[in-house]
């Protein structure tokens, strides 16, 4: 008989993967044994976990329910483990955090040698994207938000602010001069971010709440704010991006932040989010601490 723990584990991994031969990459297995262990699993339960395609594998209803369990027992056996094992509870096992693309290149990855030295016994998967994930059907523990929090089914930590900052390049404004108000915005290449409402593609939100707006327009607008980044860099228009992403740009001079009559909104806050429904692994519960004690009020792109 197979081992059922394994057998969650790799029900878990395949979960979020979505395909056999990921699962048995990442855990150097054949494809032939994830797809036994997984086989295993319905026939002990009676039940069909994954619709199978040839493209991608899918939770059933009764599989969403299961990998909750797995989750959650999983990361009790890992804490009863480890504190069997060394007296007292140490942080280990995988941790899957998902963060968006920019946020996680520039602010999260840096981080991450100073975590794994300070907690030996975690691996990490970080996965970086722009888009909400769902945490239940994708298999991961934490994930990074910015901005204003939509699902209120999930607990949130906030972790920073999240400041905004108009800016351009020293050749863009010594080529088109340098706007002075919000108005003058009209007359420039401004690059929409096509992921926000208040930063966006066509018009761009003032003052905290956002409710003094301006029309703009440009000949580029993009759902990933490093590509506006580089272009604003290359002398292509003015951009509305949030500092943690251009706050070493405006340092070095090789982007100008722009004195508006109106100031930038804050575009939310950036948070630490997981599910209500399970008690919170002590691996996630330090990952969220450590994040919190870096970041700080004025977290370090602000100081």
């Amino acid at each position: 008989m197979l081992d059922q723990v394994t057998g969650m584990r790799i029900f878990v991994r395949t979960a979020a993967a979505g395909s056999l031969a990921a699962t048995g990459r990442a855990l150097n297995l054949s494809q032939t044994m994830v797809t036994k262990h997984i086989e295993a699993i319905e026939t002990r339960l009676g039940v069909r976990l994954l619709h199978r395609s040839t493209r991608r594998l899918t939770l059933t209803e009764a599989g969403r329910g299961y990998l909750e369990a797995c989750q959650r027992i999983l990361a009790e056996i890992e804490e009863a483990e480890a504190a069997a094992g060394a007296g007292q509870a140490e942080p280990r096992g995988e941790l899957r955090m998902n963060v968006p693309v920019s946020f996680g290149t520039f602010q999260i990855a840096p981080l991450l040698d100073q975590f794994t030295r300070r907690y030996p016994l975690v691996e990490l998967e970080l996965g970086l994207n722009d888009r909400v994930v769902d945490l239940v059907e994708e298999g991961w523990d934490l994930a990074i938000r910015i901005g204003v929090l939509r699902d209120s089914s999930l607990i949130a930590r906030r972790l920073a602010p999240c400041r905004t900052v108009v800016c351009a390049s020293p050749a863009y404004l010594a080529a088109c001069n340098t706007p002075r108000t919000l108005a003058d915005l009209a007359r420039h290449n401004c690059l929409g971010y096509t992921l926000s409402d208040r930063l966006g593609y066509g018009q761009w939100g003032f003052d905290p709440d956002a409710s003094v707006i301006a029309a703009v327009s440009g000949s580029l607008r993009a759902n990933n704010g490093d590509a506006l980044r580089l272009a604003a860099l290359a002398g292509l228009g003015v951009i509305y991006q949030p500092t943690f992403l251009v706050a070493d740009d405006l340092r070095a001079g090789r982007l100008i932040a722009l004195p508006l009559d109106h100031p930038p909104t804050e575009s939310g806050q950036v948070h630490a989010v997981f599910r209500p429904d399970r008690r919170l692994p002590l691996k996630s519960r330090v990952m969220i601490e450590f994040l919190a004690e870096h970041f700080g009020e004025t977290p370090p792109w602000d100081r």
